[in-house]
């Protein structure tokens, strides 16, 4: 790891690929099995033209090594629009550099910007994502529960 501080700015429009490549890695590690990377491509085209839907990444000279998407969201309990991180990635040789952090607090100013009252997101299953759990803590969030899903 080198001791350069990465730049985090808001992913362009013709980077689709650079966002679909980290987070198919994030979805690799997390099921433990190759993604097939045309699918998250395609996924990633159709998310990230979304207006609701904003990617960030963290640049270390011209390489990408992490990406943080968020998703606008609206909610009674929320006290109307907030916030959702649904997907953090940084690269293994990264992590521990403050890359995350980094990617988190921009993900709060560009919240804040917009009037947002919470970022909310949702941690891997537990115990075995502990590190991910206590990294969002050491971030100032709250865990609320268990999050639930039904594929339709």
């Amino acid at each position: 790891m080198m001791c350069e501080t990465p730049l985090v700015r808001v992913a362009r429009s013709d980077e689709g690929s650079v966002v679909a490549r980290l987070i198919a890695a994030l979805l690799s590690e997390l099921d433990g099995a190759p993604v097939d990377p045309v699918a998250v491509g395609k996924s990633a085209e159709t998310v990230l033209a979304l207006p609701s839907v904003t990617a960030f990444l963290a640049f270390v000279g011209d390489e990408a090594v992490g990406v943080l998407v968020l998703n606008e969201c609206a909610a009674i309990y929320a006290g109307g629009v907030f916030g959702e991180i649904s997907e953090l990635y940084v690269a293994p040789e990264w992590r521990s550099a403050g890359v995350a952090r980094l990617l988190v607090q921009v993900a709060q100013g560009f919240g804040q910007e917009r009037g947002w009252k919470r970022l909310e997101v949702g941690a891997p299953p537990q115990p075995g994502w502990s590190r991910t759990l206590a990294f969002y803590r050491r971030e100032g969030f709250e865990e609320v529960g268990p999050r639930l899903r039904r594929v339709l």
